[in-house]
């Protein structure tokens, strides 16, 4: 059974609209784009898209790719000063020769709607309600939400490792009561994990590496991250995996990456509303 998250981003997207309608004034969030690549220009616009349908104000600020480190940097300490600017993201990846943690880690917490900044990372781990959650991971836990998923006492294998998405949805699974078992592209028998689990959450660039004989009956999969071999899109998950009829699977392929945005457009409403009490 293929998990329908059209209409988790939908009414996300018309909850929020309605919100911000009755608001004073509109927010406005703020971009850096550093690198061309088509999906950063693609993410960009659709970014720019929903910022738009929710009302949130969209301003961009794009730099060629050659732009040194100092520059960038300098460029982020005046945003991080700038009292016109309230809120802000920089389009990840950036280009080679800039440190990209040099530079998430000089972007003020308080204007940190993406949520990469060390401190923000810190406050889900002690259980922060004034937190902005991670985009991502929020957007997992939507999905859970949407599907009446309640993950107490229910075994969760994340396989994933980031510390910008896979280490905050494994802290946010903790803190809703879960048995989370971590894995990773490298784990040995992987399998042994993953039929244990009611919940299989992959993202570990490694072509179809979750296959349907590594999960138990009525098992639930999210797939959230792909691999472009030869100019083609290839999932983590088997293909294999939405015949099931005996299991809950996020579309693959299919573009759940809308609940990412819509997840940071809540975000941007969340920090309007502290700032604003």
């Amino acid at each position: 059974m293929i998990i329908d998250w059209t209409k988790i981003w939908q009414k996300m997207y018309d909850e929020m609209k309605n919100e911000v309608a009755k608001f004073k004034t509109k927010p406005t969030l703020w971009a850096i784009l550093v690198w061309n690549n088509s999906s950063s220009l693609r993410y960009i616009k659709q970014k720019k898209k929903w910022a738009e349908y929710v009302w949130i104000n969209f301003k961009l600020e794009q730099f060629d790719e050659k732009i040194s480190e100092i520059e960038l940097y300098n460029k982020i300490k005046s945003f991080n000063e700038d009292q016109n600017i309230n809120w802000y993201i920089v389009q990840l990846p950036l280009p080679k020769h800039i440190n990209q943690t040099k530079i998430i880690n000089n972007i003020h917490p308080k204007k940190d709607v993406d949520w990469f900044h060390p401190n923000n990372q810190g406050k889900v781990l002690i259980w922060d309600e004034t937190a902005f959650i991670p985009c991502t991971p929020a957007w997992i836990m939507e999905i859970l939400k949407h599907e009446n998923i309640n993950v107490e006492w229910k075994t969760v294998c994340v396989i994933w490792r980031s510390n910008i998405v896979g280490k905050p949805i494994i802290s946010l699974l903790i803190n809703a009561w879960a048995t989370v078992l971590a894995c990773n592209s490298k784990t040995k028998n992987i399998e042994k994990f993953t039929t244990q689990a009611e919940i299989v959450i992959v993202a570990a660039w490694s072509p179809w590496l979750l296959k349907v004989n590594m999960l138990k009956v009525w098992a639930i999969v999210i797939d959230v991250w792909f691999t472009i071999i030869n100019e083609k899109i290839h999932w983590d998950a088997d293909t294999k995996l939405i015949d099931l009829v005996w299991s809950k699977v996020t579309p693959v392929p299919g573009w759940v990456w809308a609940l990412t945005v819509a997840c940071l457009m809540k975000n941007t409403i969340k920090a309007y509303k502290l700032q604003n009490k």
